[in-house]
C-alpha cells in the first residue's frame, strides 16, 4: 500500500477491527484503536524523510481511476500546505485517544467514530480531487455528531444537532460550486483540482465570485469565521473533552486549509473580491473572540473563544495575499492545534 492511503486508512481498518471485538472486551478495543492510530503517525513520520522541502510539486502522489464515467479520480498528494496538517493530525489523534480512556460508556462505539472521524480528516488533507474532498469532508460530519450528542454533556444533543445543520448547510453550497466548477472545466470534465487551477485564469469574474461564495460558506462554517460561529461555543462545552481537543486542533483548520488549496487557487478573481470583507471578518474574529474568551469562566468555552480568535490571525494571514501571510497562516495552524 502507499504511503498516504496506508496513512488515511490505517484508522477505518482499525475501526473495522473494533466492530469484530465484542463489546465487553474493553481493553482490546482501546489496543486496536491506539495501533491504528499509532500506524497512521508512524507512517507520517516516516513519510518525513522522503518528503522534499524545496518544491512546491505535489509529493507521495497516488492515482487511478475512480468514477472514470465522471472523470472521477482516487487522487492523493501532500505539498509544504498539507503535510505538516497531516502529521499534525495524526499527532492529535493519538494523543485525544490517550484522554478517551476514561470512556466508560458504549466503549466500543466511541473508537469506532473516533477512528472514522480521523480517516475523513486525514482524507481531507490528502485528496486532490474535488469529489474524493468532499466525501472526506463529510465523513467527518457524521462520526463528530454521535461523538457530541451520545457522549456529550448535558445539552449534548442541541449542541450535535445544531453541528450537524450549520455543517451540512455549508456542504450544499460547496458542492453546488463543485459541480459548477466541474461543468465550466473543458471537456472531458474534471475534477483534479491542478488541472481546474490551469483553467482558472479563463473564466470570467462573475463566474469566480459566485463559486467562491459557494466555496467559502463551507469553509467559514467549518472554520468558523464570524458570523457562522455560533455553533462552536456549544458544541466544545458539550463535547467530551478528548473530542473538543480534536474540534479545535484539526477540524477547524479544515476551513482554512480549503481556502487556501481551492478558493484561491480555483477561484482567484472571486478571492480578490472577497478580501476587503475577509479582512473584516478576521478583524472581528480576532477581537471578538478576544474579548468572548476573557469574559469565560468555563475553560472550554474560554478555548472555544480563543479558537475563534486565532482563527481570525490566519484569515488576516491569508487576506495578506503574501508569502509571509500565507507562511504565518499555516504556522498558526499548527501552533494553535498543539497548544
Amino acid at each position: 500500500m502507499n504511503m498516504l492511503s496506508l496513512v488515511t486508512f490505517a484508522p477505518l481498518i482499525g475501526a473495522l477491527i473494533i466492530l469484530m471485538i465484542p463489546k465487553e472486551k474493553v481493553k482490546a478495543i482501546q489496543i486496536a484503536a491506539f495501533a491504528a492510530a499509532g500506524i497512521s503517525l508512524i507512517a507520517s513520520l516516516a513519510m518525513l524523510s522522503g518528503f522534499d522541502r524545496g518544491t512546491h510539486e505535489m509529493q507521495f502522489v497516488e492515482r487511478f481511476a475512480w468514477i472514470p464515467s465522471f472523470g472521477v479520480q482516487y487522487f492523493m498528494g501532500v505539498d509544504g500546505l498539507s503535510y505538516p496538517l497531516l502529521l499534525l493530525t495524526t499527532f492529535m489523534c493519538v494523543i485525544a485517544l490517550i484522554g478517551s480512556l476514561g470512556i466508560k460508556e458504549r466503549v466500543k462505539e466511541y473508537f469506532f467514530w473516533f477512528l472514522l472521524l480521523e480517516v475523513g480528516m486525514l482524507g481531507v488533507f490528502c485528496a486532490l480531487d474535488l469529489i474524493l474532498f468532499y466525501v472526506f469532508w463529510e465523513l467527518t460530519l457524521v462520526p463528530m455528531y454521535f461523538l457530541i450528542g451520545v457522549w456529550g454533556g448535558p445539552r449534548k444533543e442541541f449542541a450535535a444537532i445544531k453541528f450537524f445543520l450549520y455543517t451540512l448547510t455549508g456542504s450544499v453550497f460547496m458542492l453546488l460550486a463543485i459541480l459548477a466548477l466541474y461543468f465550466r472545466s473543458p471537456a472531458p470534465h474534471t475534477f483534479d483540482m491542478l488541472e481546474l487551477a490551469k483553467f482558472a485564469t479563463t473564466w470570467d469574474a462573475r463566474f469566480q465570485i459566485l463559486v467562491f461564495l459557494g466555496l467559502y460558506f463551507g469553509m467559514a462554517i467549518k472554520i468558523p469565521a464570524f458570523p457562522f460561529h455560533t455553533w462552536l461555543p456549544l458544541a466544545h462545552v458539550e463535547a467530551p473533552t478528548a473530542i473538543s481537543v480534536i474540534l479545535a486542533a484539526v477540524l477547524l483548520k479544515m476551513g482554512v486549509y480549503g481556502l487556501l488549496r481551492i478558493s484561491f487557487s480555483l477561484a482567484p478573481l472571486g478571492f480578490q473580491w472577497f478580501l476587503p470583507y475577509l479582512i473584516v471578518i478576521a478583524v472581528i474574529n480576532i477581537v471578538y473572540g478576544a474579548l468572548c474568551a476573557m469574559a469565560q469562566t468555563d475553560m472550554k468555552k474560554m478555548v472555544a473563544y480563543s479558537s475563534v480568535n486565532h482563527m481570525g490571525y490566519c484569515l488576516l494571514g491569508i487576506a495578506g495575499m503574501t508569502t509571509a501571510g500565507f507562511t504565518g497562516a499555516v504556522f498558526q495552524m499548527l501552533t494553535h492545534g498543539i497548544i
